[in-house]
């Protein structure tokens, strides 16, 4: 869009990477005198929305500069050795699959941290707390710019760490277990991951994941690719997370502070599924075919299982929790990018990518939202909310025994912005077209109509008629719990609810607006994916 010269975009990508963690250690240092505030606590919370400002604004400044005629080709290249020994080098570069991961991660860091600074969660030193924020976004936006697979390995492991921390001592009721198990599951798929890089590594002779891109998986026997995709996939299943390696998942949301639920979900999850198309996809073809039909029918399964636990915790009395209700949709909706790319063609990979970002923006705001209404009402039970006011009588079917004395949410009636972007948020998750949510699935159900050759194509129909049928299961829960949460009167004697707050509006208004136009004008994102996913599934060449 805007000419740069090429050492400008190296050192921007290399301030993308390095800065956090640079504004990590500084946020552990006491504050200059002239900036300190009213007090230290503000004077470190400001620090990271600065810092994670100064990185969102270089991230747009590297997608202005990006070369958007030639988004298939790797740019804003550094590429240094480290360890000579191994052949493990400083590589860095972008193209039209990182780039806007890099540009969602930096946006929703920059959110959280500016959330934060007006609605800091209750808990320990903010200084620990911005330390751990700027730490974990150094390992989210490395793990999108690094082409070197041990890199690769050392920055999809530095996030977890800080998000343990985040879960366990700013977290809510069960902080400790959930943490405990979230850093269990993830090391352990990690430890397998591992060996399976160090496989592809050692038999290709290099580590640099372009060069292996190149190749193919020419230089890689079959029984080779069949073994670093087991062992690499289940890695990348645990942090998608792909059902059944999912269990962590709802419990670290439900535990998580606000602003940790958001990274996790709008961040984190796309790690996983970043590393099936960068590097699973293009280095071993081959491994990756053997095991597609076995990934879309895991994927499947967890799009009806994620859709029916939901509508089990939806349902009156069950005592459904809402930040669990939405883990559980994650898993749904990460099940259709797990589809997409198991096709293996261009347009499921592409909808994969292209849900991969709708599911960032979408749930990230979900999130957010959750956070405010368990602000203004202390909780977060969907009977709670859902409470009828003492003038109204229970709807059929509803079991709960409710304490009249305090009705529920009722936000259209008491909050109504607030009901209103929830209900927003919660079409948009279900998937209505014209927003972002519709063309991620819709193309990877069409990817799944005609996979790749080589692939069943009975067996991958019969997988789009059951995620088809899962689009039906989200829009029930979503739509129950919209009427459970937003609608029923506000009686006169309740007070109602604080509206969106300023800060609350600054921090979600990016997410709606990005939300609208991805779902008006996808061609702004398919455009940038689609050039390198042709290359890479054409096999490294066009």
């Amino acid at each position: 869009m805007i000419g740069i010269n090429e050492s400008v975009m190296q050192f921007l990508l290399a301030f993308v990477v390095v800065g956090p963690l640079l504004g990590a250690v500084t946020a552990l240092l006491p504050a200059p005198p002239g900036l300190k505030g009213k007090s230290p606590d503000q004077a470190v919370l400001r620090h990271g929305v600065t810092v994670t400002g100064a990185i969102l604004a270089a991230a747009i400044v590297l997608a202005l500069g990006f070369d958007h005629g030639h988004p298939s080709r790797m740019q804003a290249t550094t590429d240094i050795s480290w360890i000579p020994a191994l052949d493990v080098r400083i590589h860095l570069g972008i193209d039209g699959i990182s780039l806007p991961l890099l540009v969602l991660s930096a946006l929703l860091t920059f959110l959280c941290a500016l959330y934060s600074y007006f609605k800091m969660p209750s808990g320990p030193s903010p200084k620990a707390f911005v330390a751990l924020l700027l730490l974990l976004e150094s390992g989210t936006l490395a793990t999108f710019a690094v082409l070197d697979l041990l890199l690769f390995f050392l920055a999809f492991e530095m996030v977890l760490v800080p998000m343990y921390f985040l879960i366990a001592r700013w977290g809510g009721e069960g902080r400790t277990r959930a943490a405990w198990k979230f850093i269990l599951f993830t090391l352990l798929g990690s430890v397998v991951m591992l060996l399976g890089l160090l496989l592809i590594g050692i038999k290709a002779g290099t580590f640099d994941m372009m060069a292996l891109a190149t190749d193919n998986g020419r230089s890689l026997t079959t029984s080779v690719q069949v073994i670093a995709v087991l062992a690499i996939g289940i890695g990348l299943a645990v942090k998608t997370p792909m059902w059944p390696l999912h269990s962590w998942l709802p419990d670290a949301h439900t535990a998580a502070p606000t602003v940790g639920s958001v990274l996790l979900a709008g961040v984190m999850l796309k790690m996983g599924t970043y590393g099936f198309v960068r590097i699973l996809l293009p280095v071993a073809p081959e491994g990756f075919r053997t095991f597609a039909p076995y990934l879309a029918a895991f994927a499947v399964v967890g799009i009806i299982y994620g859709s029916l636990a939901c509508l089990a915790l939806a349902r009156p009395g069950a005592k459904g929790d809402l930040k669990r209700l939405i883990a559980y949709s994650s898993v749904g909706h990460m099940g259709f990018v797990l589809l997409g790319i198991a096709t293996m063609t261009p347009t499921g990979v592409n909808g994969a990518l292209f849900a991969n970002i709708a599911h960032g923006l979408i749930t990230g705001l979900l999130f957010f939202l959750v956070g405010a209404v368990k602000d203004r009402t202390g909780s977060t039970d969907l009977d709670t909310l859902s409470r009828p006011s003492p003038d109204r009588r229970p709807a059929p079917g509803d079991t709960a025994a409710p304490d009249r004395s305090l009705p529920g949410a009722a936000l259209y009636g008491k909050a109504p912005r607030l009901g209103g972007l929830l209900a927003f948020a919660a079409v948009a998750s279900l998937g209505l077209p014209g927003l972002a949510g519709f063309w991620g699935e819709m193309l990877a159900l069409f990817g799944a109509f005609r996979p790749a050759a080589g692939l069943s194509r009975p067996a991958f129909l019969t997988f789009l008629a059951i995620a088809a049928f899962g689009t039906l299961l989200t829009a029930a829960y979503m739509l129950i719990v919209v009427r459970r949460v937003c609608m029923g009167p506000a009686p006169r004697q309740t007070p109602e609810l604080a509206d969106v707050r300023p800060y609350e509006f600054a921090a979600w208004t990016p997410l709606v607006v990005l939300t609208v136009l991805a779902g008006l004008w996808p061609r702004a994102l398919l455009g940038l994916t689609d050039p390198a996913v042709q290359q890479f599934l054409a096999g490294g060449t066009r």
